[in-house]
């Protein structure tokens, strides 16, 4: 078992942060907690490495599907906005427009180091529907979208940022966006002081 301080995570700061000019408050955010950016770089997806990105099991699917669903009232207000009450399907339309999201212009992926990184991203960035996070958040304090909203649209909700949620997601995601050569390690100069 490494020490909590090694824990590494991803970041990627999505096109509407990036469209926003929200780059440098989001890096300013992570640093000032006490983390390390230890690998940055801006690019352009495809879907093909968007669809590698985000898992496609029925279970994360269907779980998208159901986050999707509780912002109405019933079952039939939901087949009425989207085609379908079935969380699976909804999943697989919400995956889709995700996909169609973060293709559609430049994104920012980062690498972050320090201790529990994988939580103290989450807390930087908030929960994932915006209309839900607390202000001081990065999608608090920067976006008003949520489920409802974006369903009634067709589309992904525009969250600002993706944070790995757990060890497992945040491995894969490291070995799919950054080559050893490209992460960077480093100390930085508070770190006899802060831990």
């Amino acid at each position: 078992m490494s020490h909590p301080k090694e824990e590494k995570t991803i970041l990627i700061i999505k096109p509407d942060g990036v469209k926003r000019g929200l780059i440098g408050e989001i890096l300013k955010r992570i640093e000032q907690k006490g983390l390390k950016i230890i690998a940055l770089q801006m690019f352009k997806a495809s879907k093909k490495e968007m669809d590698k990105h985000y898992p496609k099991d029925k279970a994360w699917i269907k779980r998208l599907g159901e986050k999707a669903m509780k912002n109405y009232k019933n079952r039939r207000e939901a087949k009425r906005i989207l085609g379908t009450d079935d969380p699976l399907k909804i999943g697989k339309k919400t995956r889709s427009w995700l996909l169609d999201y973060v293709t559609s212009g430049p994104m920012v992926k980062v690498v972050i180091k320090g201790v529990h990184a994988i939580g103290m991203v989450r807390k930087l960035t908030g929960p994932t529907f915006p209309s839900e996070a607390e202000m001081g958040t990065i999608r608090g304090d920067f976006s008003v979208d949520s489920a409802f909203a974006a369903n009634h649209d067709q589309r992904a909700i525009h969250n600002i940022v993706h944070a790995s949620e757990t060890k497992k997601e945040a491995k894969h995601e490291l070995k799919l966006w950054f080559l050893p050569k490209e992460v960077h390690d480093y100390k930085r100069a508070e770190e006899e002081i802060m831990f």
